[in-house]
């Protein structure tokens, strides 16, 4: 049995960083919007062009992060790991279609987090979703950091 089945969706979640400070009732409320997912080495989670429905946070495996510039993948990516989020386009307003490839590098679960409810959550809860896009704001800040550094 995989670690992401023997802890609940919570206890991931808590493991997270971009999570991390959120009391335990928020967090709570989160989990609940979550389901654990299972993907085989090599399968794409989702793909350049997919319709934008779920956020992920990578509970056990290594995935493949890759932008893409219109029909074509950039050099520009990263290897996910246990713990990191990644799939944040619900929660940014206008973004209907993914902007980039999620590909199983090994066999992965994750917890696939519904981004309408999520966004709901967010809006329903200002304090949350304050606190939760000022996470967004330092992760997308460190990914074009990272991507202008080469």
């Amino acid at each position: 049995m995989s670690v992401v089945r023997k802890l609940d969706v919570a206890g991931l979640l808590r493991e997270a960083r971009f999570f991390s400070g959120l009391a335990a009732a928020p967090l709570e409320r989160i989990a609940r919007l979550g389901r654990v997912r299972s993907f085989p080495q090599d399968t794409r989670i989702y793909a350049v062009g997919d319709a934008v429905d779920n956020f992920y946070v990578l509970g056990e495996g290594m995935v493949r992060f890759t932008l893409g510039l219109g029909k074509r993948d950039t050099a520009a990516g990263d290897i996910i790991r246990r713990g990191d989020i990644f799939g944040w386009a619900p929660l940014v307003e206008g973004h209907e279609r993914r902007i980039a490839t999620a590909y199983c590098i090994t066999a992965c679960e994750v917890v696939a987090i519904d981004g309408a409810a999520l966004n709901r959550l967010m809006e329903a809860d200002s304090a949350l979703g304050y606190a939760l896009l000022k996470k967004l704001a330092v992760l997308l800040t460190s990914e074009l950091v990272a991507f202008a550094a080469g």
